[in-house]
C-alpha cells in the first residue's frame, strides 16, 4: 500500500468512525508509525487525543489491539465511547461476572474484536497470559506508562512486569503513551518496556488557554465559595486528598447554593458512576473527588479545576489541571497552598520502602518550589518536562501582579561555579550549603568548606538561593542529570554564561510565613488571625473577649477563638441562629457568652448602615456523621476510648481526633471516667493549669510548655474537658 493510500484510510477512518475532518499535531505521524509495526513511544499532554493514536490503527489493522490502563473507569469510559462509535471493543477486569468474562473471551478467540482493555493486574494472572497467547493481536499500547517509574507520580509495581508478560505472548508492537513524564521518567519508561530504540512523539507541554494561580490557604472555603459562585453554571472539578474531605466539601458547596456531588473510592461503584453520568450530562455542574476522577473523561467545557489541598506531585498537578479547558477556551486552574498539607503528605509517606518515600518527598519539594516561586507558571510547568519558554508567557497570578525584581548576574555566577568547584556530582541543597557555609556531613568530608565559593552567601539565606538555582534551571543554565535525578550540571548556555555573563532579571519568591491558620484547621492550632472582611469590627470583638475573660476570669481563646470572631467580622451575625452558624460556635457557648456578641455586632450594623452580602455568607454544612453520633452516644455511656477504636475499626488517635472535632464544634462532652483511669489527680491539675494561663490552646505549645513528663494523649484528653467544662 503507497502512502497516499494509507494516508486515505486513514483520513477516511477518522471521519467515518470518530467524525473528525482533520489529525490534531502528531497524531498521523504516530499512527503512521504504529501501522509500520515500529516500537512507538508517545509523550502527550492529557486533552490533546492520545487514545486516538491507539484506537484508530486498531480499528483499521488486522487481529485486536490490548490496551493496558491502569483505572476501571478509563476503561468503562472508553470502552462505552468506543461502543457508541460502532466499534467492537471490551474491557477485561474484576468487576466482570463469570458470564461476562467468558463472552468476552469468545469474542476475543473468534476475532471479532478491535481493542481489549486490560488492567496490570488482569494481565498478570496466568489464564489471561493464556487467552492472549491464543488471540490474533495487532500490538500492545501501555496507557499512562509512567506507572512504571519509580520517579513518575504515579509508581505502580505491577507496571514493571509488563515487558516480561507481552514477550510471553507473543513479539508485538508497543506504544507507550503518558501526558506527563519527566526526562528522568521517559528513560526509566524506554528502559524498563526495552524500546530504547523506539519512535519518540512528544507533544509540546504548553497549555496556553489555562489559567494558573496559586493562593495562599487561608479562609479557604470562604475562598473556594466566592470563586466557585463566579462560574455559577459552569462546570469545575475540586480535587481533595481525602475521601473525608471530599464529602465535606461537597457538602459545603451543596448547601451554598452549587450543584455539587463528590466522588472517590470509598463509595458504591454504582452511585460513583451516577455521580460521574451526572456531571457528564449537566445533571451536576462540580465534582469534588480524589484525583482518580478524570482519567480518561472526556469533557471539554470544565471551566475550572481546583486543588482544594496541595498535589502530591507537579506530574499529578498538571494532569489534573489539564480537565479544563479541553475546548481551547480560557479556564482556569487554582490551588490553595499550605506547607502544612506538604507536611501532612510527608508523614503519609513514611511507612514506605525508603526508595519510594525519598522519591515522593522529592516531588512533594517539587511542588512546594512550584507554588512558592514568583516565576510565570506556564514557564515552571514547560520547564519541568524539559521543554523551555525564553520568556514568560503570562496568563498565571505571578505575572499578573506585582513581583519583587533584582539583578541576577552575581548571583547566577556564584551558583554556577560552586557546581563547577564541586565536580557537577551533587544536588541542590549541597550546593546551596556550600554558599552558604553550611556544614553538612558532605560538605565537610569533601572538603568543601576550603573552595572559594564557600561562605559566598552575600548574606541571603537557604531560601533565596535555593531560589537562585531553580532559576538558573528555568534560565537553561543548569540542568538535572538524567540518571542521578537531583544532580545539577551546567548546559552549554551556563558554560557560556560563565565566560560572558550577562544581566538576568530573577525574582524573589513569595513570603508565605505571615499567613495564619485557616478556617477549617484544627482550632487547636490557633496562632493568629488573618485579615478580617471589617477589621475594626473584628477588632472591637477582641476587645469585648478580653473584658469578658477577665470578668470571669478565663483564657480569651475559651470564650470564642479568632477565626470565629473573624467570620463574625465578616458576615455580621446578629441572631443566636447566624451566630451558631459561624464556625466553631456550638449552642452552649451562645448561651454561655453569645448575647454581649450579638448585641455589638447589632449596633455596629445599625451604626454603619451595613448590609450583609450573601455572596461572602459561607453556610457550614451540618454534620451529620454517624461516627460522631456514635462517639458522643457511646461516651454518654461511659465505654472506653480503646473500645471505641475497636468498634469504629479506627485508630485510637483518630478516636481522639473525632472527639476534638466534636468538641470544638461545640459539643460538650464528659470524659472524666476515661481520665480518671490513666491519669492521677495530680497530673489532671498540672495540666489544667496549664490551660488557664495559657494564652492559646495551642497542642504544640502545650506539649512544648509541659514538657516529656506528659504525654500528648494525656494533654489532648485534657485540653477537651477543660474546653467542655470551661467554654460551654
Amino acid at each position: 500500500m503507497v502512502i497516499t493510500e494509507k494516508g486515505d484510510i486513514l483520513r477516511n477512518t477518522l471521519k467515518e468512525v470518530f467524525g473528525y475532518n482533520q489529525f490534531r499535531g502528531n497524531q498521523e505521524k504516530i499512527i503512521n508509525n504504529i501501522m509500520s509495526g515500529r516500537n512507538t513511544f508517545v509523550i502527550m499532554p492529557t486533552g490533546a487525543g492520545k487514545s486516538m493514536c491507539y484506537q484508530l490503527p486498531a480499528i483499521i489493522q488486522e487481529g485486536t489491539a490490548v490496551v493496558i490502563s491502569p483505572l476501571i473507569a478509563l476503561m468503562k469510559n472508553q470502552v462505552d465511547q468506543l461502543n457508541a462509535f460502532g466499534i467492537n471493543a471490551h474491557f477485561l477486569n474484576s468487576t466482570l461476572s463469570k458470564t461476562e468474562i467468558n463472552k468476552v473471551k469468545k469474542q476475543l478467540l473468534n476475532g471479532e474484536m478491535k481493542l481489549l482493555y486490560v488492567a496490570p493486574e488482569s494481565l498478570t494472572k496466568e489464564e489471561n497470559i493464556a487467552l492472549l497467547k491464543k488471540a490474533n493481536l495487532s500490538f500492545v499500547a501501555v496507557d499512562e506508562a509512567h506507572c512504571i517509574s519509580e520517579w513518575g507520580h504515579d509508581f505502580r509495581p505491577e507496571y514493571r512486569r509488563i515487558k516480561t508478560i507481552i514477550e510471553d505472548i507473543g513479539n508485538l508492537p508497543i506504544i507507550a503513551l503518558t501526558a506527563t513524564a519527566t526526562p528522568k521518567v521517559r528513560s526509566d519508561i524506554q528502559k524498563n518496556l526495552k524500546m530504547e530504540e523506539a519512535d519518540i512523539f512528544i507533544s509540546s507541554f504548553h497549555r496556553k488557554n489555562l489559567f494558573y494561580e496559586v493562593r495562599p490557604k487561608q479562609n479557604s472555603k470562604k475562598q473556594l465559595i466566592k470563586f466557585v459562585h463566579q462560574y455559577k453554571g459552569k462546570a469545575g472539578i475540586v480535587y481533595c486528598l481525602s475521601r473525608k474531605k471530599v464529602e465535606e466539601i461537597a457538602e459545603l458547596l451543596k448547601v451554598n447554593g452549587v450543584k455539587a456531588l463528590p466522588y472517590h473510592a470509598g463509595m458504591d461503584s454504582s452511585l460513583r458512576e451516577k455521580h460521574q453520568d451526572a456531571f457528564l450530562s449537566e445533571d451536576a455542574d462540580v465534582i469534588v473527588a480524589t484525583i482518580a476522577f478524570g482519567m480518561g473523561i472526556d469533557k471539554p467545557d470544565v471551566r475550572f479545576v481546583i486543588h482544594y489541598d496541595a498535589p502530591k506531585s507537579i506530574e499529578g498537578y498538571y494532569q489534573e489541571t489539564g480537565r479544563a479547558g479541553r475546548d481551547g477556551l480560557d479556564s482556569h486552574c487554582l490551588m490553595f497552598f499550605s506547607e502544612k498539607d506538604i507536611n501532612k503528605l510527608e508523614k503519609f509517606n513514611k511507612d514506605k520502602p525508603v526508595t519510594e518515600r525519598d522519591n515522593a518527598k522529592h516531588l512533594l519539594k517539587e511542588v512546594s518550589y512550584y507554588a512558592n516561586s514568583s516565576v510565570c507558571r506556564h514557564r515552571q510547568l514547560l520547564h519541568y518536562f524539559g521543554e523551555y519558554l525564553d520568556k514568560d508567557y503570562g496568563f498565571c497570578d505571578n505575572t499578573k501582579k506585582d513581583r519583587e525584581e533584582f539583578n541576577g548576574k552575581n548571583y547566577l555566577l556564584t551558583v554556577l561555579q560552586t557546581v563547577l568547584q564541586t565536580g557537577e556530582r551533587f544536588n541542590m541543597e549541597h550546593i546551596v550549603d556550600v554558599i552558604c557555609a553550611n556544614d553538612s556531613q558532605y560538605v565537610t568530608s569533601y572538603t568543601h568548606n576550603k573552595l572559594d565559593v564557600y561562605g559566598k552567601h552575600e548574606g541571603k539565606d537557604n531560601d533565596f538561593w535555593v531560589s537562585v538555582v531553580r532559576q538558573a534551571m528555568i534560565h537553561k543554565l543548569l540542568v538535572k542529570d538524567i540518571d542521578e535525578i537531583t544532580v545539577l550540571k551546567l548546559t552549554e548556555e551556563g558554560h557560556n554564561f560563565l565566560e560572558n555573563p550577562k544581566t538576568i532579571t530573577l525574582t524573589k519568591d513569595h513570603d508565605y510565613s505571615n499567613i495564619k491558620m485557616d478556617e477549617e484547621e484544627d482550632s487547636s492550632n490557633n496562632v493568629g488571625h488573618a485579615q478580617a472582611a471589617d477589621e475594626t469590627l473584628f477588632e472591637l470583638l477582641k476587645g469585648l473577649r478580653k473584658k469578658l475573660a477577665k470578668q470571669k476570669d478565663l483564657p480569651p481563646y475559651v470564650i470564642f477563638q479568632d477565626p470565629s470572631l473573624e467570620e463574625m467580622a465578616t458576615i455580621y451575625p446578629c441572631t443566636e441562629d447566624d451566630l451558631s452558624k459561624i464556625n466553631g460556635v456550638g449552642m452552649g457557648k451562645i448561651k454561655k457568652f453569645g448575647k454581649p456578641f450579638i448585641e455589638l455586632i447589632k449596633n455596629y450594623v445599625e451604626e454603619n448602615d451595613i448590609v450583609t452580602a450573601s455572596d461572602v455568607v459561607v453556610k457550614s454544612a451540618v454534620n451529620k456523621s454517624k461516627t460522631k453520633i456514635f462517639i458522643i452516644q457511646q461516651i454518654d455511656r461511659m465505654v472506653d476510648l480503646d473500645e471505641i477504636s475497636e468498634s469504629l475499626g479506627i485508630d485510637y488517635f483518630n478516636v481522639i481526633d473525632e472527639i476534638e472535632n466534636i468538641c470544638f464544634s461545640g459539643t460538650k462532652l464528659n470524659l472524666d471516667y476515661y481520665i480518671e483511669q490513666i491519669m492521677d489527680d495530680e497530673r489532671e491539675e498540672d495540666i489544667w493549669s496549664y490551660f488557664m494561663e495559657a494564652e492559646t490552646d495551642s497542642l504544640e505549645d502545650a506539649i512544648e510548655e509541659l514538657g516529656d513528663d506528659y504525654s500528648e494523649e494525656e494533654i489532648r484528653l485534657m485540653r477537651v474537658k477543660f474546653m467542655s467544662e470551661v467554654a460551654f
